[in-house]
């Protein structure tokens, strides 16, 4: 894999953290140097689901979420919102753009073109980590952790 993000391309994946770094039926966040973290999400099928951390309805933080099946719940009006497709199950409408994950080797990985330049638009979450508390207490994020045995 090529680490080397001044010259990245399409085809560079970079390693994020394990599986199992990932709670079972919870998130982690995944910083960017622009726009919006990521939430990366393990279901209890060990699946891993990557979506911007901000509920289409009103910008809830979805990382801290309710994970059931494929779906999470915005913790701020229980929208529930597809994990692999990032829409809002109906009656509710919307979707947040999703990133493409894959794991090798239990080894979470998401693109790196992706991660600088995908959704970079659209404002942070209005609860949570990284809202309105401005960086005071309880308003850390966690940056992209070097694999295990590097």
């Amino acid at each position: 894999m090529n680490n080397n993000t001044n010259n990245s391309n399409s085809n560079d994946w970079q390693v994020i953290c394990r599986v199992e770094d990932i709670p079972v039926l919870g998130a982690r966040r995944v910083a960017r140097p622009v726009g919006v973290d990521v939430a990366v999400f393990r279901n209890a099928e060990d699946q891993v689901f990557a979506l911007l951390d901000r509920c289409p309805h009103k910008g809830g933080p979805l990382s801290q979420g309710i994970v059931f099946g494929t779906s999470v719940a915005c913790p701020l009006h229980n929208w529930a919102i597809g994990l692999d497709d990032g829409c809002a199950k109906s009656p509710d409408e919307g979707c947040t753009p999703r990133f493409a994950v894959k794991v090798e080797d239990g080894q979470v990985m998401m693109n790196v073109v992706e991660l600088k330049t995908h959704a970079l638009d659209l404002a942070p979450p209005r609860a949570g980590p990284g809202a309105a508390t401005a960086d005071k207490l309880g308003d850390e994020s966690f940056d992209v952790q070097a694999p295990h045995g590097s």
